[in-house]
């Protein structure tokens, strides 16, 4: 049996992810500014349910992973379950626990996330920055380069005008966890349709110095009302990559 170790704070070094959340009465916060910034300036990622004034703003699923991983670390074989959409302010119990599986609740016991977790663990937090980091802005560039053609692959697409896309899980697993840094490198991405529902599978793998050391896959749930027509699309998408490059052009 793997005995587990962890923190008595959220984050044993606190790395960049301190600037994306606060505890409050022992629990963790996000508010919609910290969870905004990160999705834009760590993930790269648009989404506009992200925004800060977002009538159905929700805290980035990779945030919730990336405070996962520096609670509790990296294991071999890890499952990701993303149960409810976090708002502003939520609070956000990680428990002090060394079980397999683990669920972050809110003070009403409110679920919304799930972590499995088996195999090996490593603590060291170098590596476990450089993962998430690296995970995040994989994770982040989903939209529109792999999810577009994978939609027209299929001759399906969301409702332009209120996309409905919910990440809902995440699985990683690694051969062993005996290097400093690891690379995330896409594979062949698949989706599967019934009738106006689909959902994908973004595949990749993990690599350091060369190597395969492990795979995973994202798996999200898209609404998916109507044929695809390319010029609203490619429209949507342009105006998604104005947003983008306008927002990253005045960071610098």
């Amino acid at each position: 049996m793997v005995k587990y170790c962890y923190s008595n704070e959220l984050l044993i070094n606190n790395m960049f992810l301190k600037d994306f959340y606060s505890i409050k009465n022992g629990s963790v916060s996000i508010a919609a500014e910290q969870a905004s910034m990160f999705a834009k300036e760590i993930a790269h990622d648009f989404n506009p349910l992200h925004d800060v004034d977002a009538k159905r703003f929700c805290v980035p699923g990779d945030l919730l992973f990336s405070l996962a991983l520096e609670k509790y670390g990296l294991s071999q074989q890890m499952h990701f379950t993303f149960a409810g959409m976090v708002g502003h302010d939520v609070l956000l119990n990680f428990p002090e626990t060394d079980d397999s599986q683990i669920d972050i609740n809110d003070n009403q016991d409110k679920t919304y996330l799930q972590v499995e977790r088996s195999g090996a663990v490593s603590r060291d937090a170098g590596l476990i920055d450089s993962f998430i980091r690296d995970y995040v802005a994989f994770s982040g560039q989903n939209f529109p380069y792999v999810l577009v053609p994978l939609l027209e692959q299929e001759n399906v697409m969301f409702n332009l005008s209120r996309p409905l896309v919910i990440y809902e899980s995440m699985t990683l697993s690694f051969e062993h966890l005996d290097f400093k840094e690891a690379s995330v490198e896409m594979l062949e991405p698949k989706i599967e349709v019934d009738g106006k529902r689909a959902t994908a599978f973004l595949h990749f793998k993990m690599t350091a110095d060369g190597n395969t050391v492990g795979t995973g896959f994202k798996k999200l749930a898209i609404s998916v009302p109507s044929a695809y027509e390319a010029e609203p699309m490619q429209a949507f998408v342009d105006e998604y990559l104005a947003r983008k490059n306008t927002y990253l052009g005045n960071l610098n």
